[in-house]
């Protein structure tokens, strides 16, 4: 008798154990837990995006004293100071410009203002190393200007004083391609500051510049923050320009590095790249939480436009001068060479095989973003909870790194662990969703939030799982954003170019890498081709993000 009571007891307690973890699961939750399968993708995508990052670190820490010492002596500080000052100097410039640029545009008369807010953001679809090509056609050693200045009077100034391989030359390309971050995000917030709080102002004696200084540049620091971070996670991660440039920094260290197969040092150069980049993500919260600046009036009026007046032409010379030098220079010497490749020949059966190629693995990283964000964002969107959040961070792990540490990564794991996938196209894929996940998760997440929780619940009230509710109710409502996402990805994978480099298998090319080493070897007709179809192609996500913004 004893022993069935002992077990019955036993039995409650278990009984009670359980209903206490499940009621404290469901409290994790908020109540409203999601289901297993919808979880385990989540929980499974998290942490596989999350480990190339993992194996980095741990492969930069086992690499010995002796690779640490002799980087730490000979390599890291000199690559340290032409990182750091590179990003430095192109923020900072961009920044004027962006913020110069958006003011023009959105509060002045300046002639045109409706049209250039959309020329203006242009460079964005151009990646550096396409306009890197551009410009060393132009300025370099070999190029247009410098034979128009030997060639005419320009020599009397004695010689061509413009060098293209140097520290000024890659500050210059960074710049131009680089602004329109600043410039989109800015020019949003100018768009929706309230003119009353410049009336009082303006009220109070202060001269339009004051109030510049005063009341619009204080609204205007998130946006410049935003800005700022996007470029300097971008001048840090960047490795097709400042290869095409002949300038070295980490990026270009690290591939180097592992192109002569020395891997412990590429991880310790890794390791020390991945701190830069989250001392500056450190600084960009820490500085937002420090600076916030609301709008509490809620009788919002439109800015007023202000007269140029005599600056008009000044203003318009200096908007047209960044517009030629960022956008029609570009543009004009893509096209030029595409033509003379084009009679030589140059778009030929190799060609449309290295767009095959590119469409190809770019279009399976876009189908692979869009079937995994869509867990991702529903579980954190419609189950929050530490749990859905982390899993969100986890997923924007290889957004916010250098396509080489990604790339590197992956080298780790697939050599080692996946070995009958390594020296296949599908490293490649798969390397594109880890960078570019979070494109199409951003995507997908815009739409869901204007897709109300009722719908969802009323489907669960009929017996749906979680997992149901998501494919036949959700998704219906969200493709559009779904799909925007993917051609989010589709574009960045197109124009990714270190990861390519660094993951294709032999004899597999595609534009990216074609445009990269013929410009390299000065065969100026055969990138051409490839280059102006990539910028052709990266117009999509530009007519997103200006809808966005």
């Amino acid at each position: 008798m004893s022993r069935k009571k002992e077990e019955e007891k036993n039995h409650r307690t278990q009984e009670g154990n359980f209903q206490f973890l499940q009621k404290r699961w469901r409290s994790i939750w908020n109540g409203n837990p999601p289901g297993m399968v919808l979880l385990t993708i989540g929980l499974i995508t998290g942490i596989l995006m999350s480990v190339p990052l993992v194996y980095v670190i741990i492969r930069s820490l086992a690499a010995g004293r002796d690779s640490w010492a002799r980087l730490i002596g000979d390599r890291i500080p000199g690559l340290m100071w032409n990182t750091l000052s590179l990003t430095f100097a192109v923020t900072a410039f961009a920044i004027v410009i962006g913020v110069s640029l958006a003011w023009l545009v959105i509060r002045t008369d300046i002639p045109g203002r409706k049209v250039w807010q959309w020329l203006l953001a242009i460079p964005l679809v151009i990646p550096p190393y396409v306009g890197a090509v551009t410009y060393i056609i132009v300025f370099g050693p070999s190029g247009w200007m410098r034979d128009l200045w030997n060639g005419g009077v320009l020599n009397v100034f004695g010689d061509y004083p413009i060098q293209i391989y140097s520290f000024w030359g890659v500050f210059f390309v960074m710049t131009m391609f680089t602004y329109p971050y600043v410039f989109l995000i800015a020019s949003a917030s100018l768009r929706k500051m309230n003119r009353n709080y410049e009336e009082v102002a303006r009220s109070q004696g202060m001269t339009t510049s004051q109030i510049f200084w005063k009341v619009n540049l204080p609204l205007l620091r998130p946006a410049i923050g935003a800005g700022a971070i996007l470029i300097s996670l971008y001048v840090l991660s960047d490795f097709g320009a400042i290869a095409m440039m002949r300038y070295v920094t980490f990026t270009a260290a690290i591939y180097y590095q592992r192109a002569g197969f020395d891997i412990p040092s590429a991880s310790v150069l890794s390791l020390v790249l991945i701190v830069l980049t989250v001392i500056i993500l450190w600084i960009e919260s820490y500085s937002r939480r420090k600076n916030k600046f609301y709008q509490t009036s809620n009788t919002f009026r439109p800015p007023e436009i202000l007269k140029l007046g005599r600056w008009k032409p000044l203003a318009l010379i200096y908007v047209i001068s960044v517009f030629t030098m960022a956008v029609v220079l570009p543009i004009f010497v893509l096209v030029y060479w595409t033509v003379v490749g084009a009679e030589a020949g140059a778009i030929d059966a190799s060609f449309f095989e290295y767009a095959w190629n590119s469409v190809k693995v770019s279009g399976i990283a876009a189908v692979l973003c869009m079937l995994l964000a869509l867990p991702l964002i529903y579980l954190k969107s419609r189950h929050p909870s530490f749990i859905s959040s982390g899993i969100d961070k986890l997923s924007y792990t290889g957004y916010a790194l250098p396509g080489v540490i990604v790339a590197l990564g992956m080298v780790f794991i697939f050599n080692n662990h996946i070995p009958v996938l390594y020296n296949t196209f599908y490293m490649i894929a798969i390397a594109f969703v880890v960078r570019f996940l979070p494109q199409a998760m951003q995507a997908g997440e815009a739409s869901l939030s204007l897709v109300s929780p009722r719908m969802d619940e009323a489907a669960r009230s009929l017996g749906y799982p979680a997992w149901k509710v998501m494919l036949k109710v959700t998704l219906p409502s969200i493709l559009p954003g779904v799909l925007a996402g993917g051609a989010l990805v589709f574009v960045s994978s197109i124009k990714e170019l270190p990861a390519t480099l660094m993951l294709r298998p032999p004899g597999f090319d595609t534009l990216a890498v074609r445009v990269y080493y013929n410009a390299s070897e000065a065969i100026y007709h055969q990138a051409a081709p490839g280059a102006l179809l990539i910028v052709l192609v990266s117009i999509i996500p530009l007519h997103y993000l200006l809808k966005r913004y």
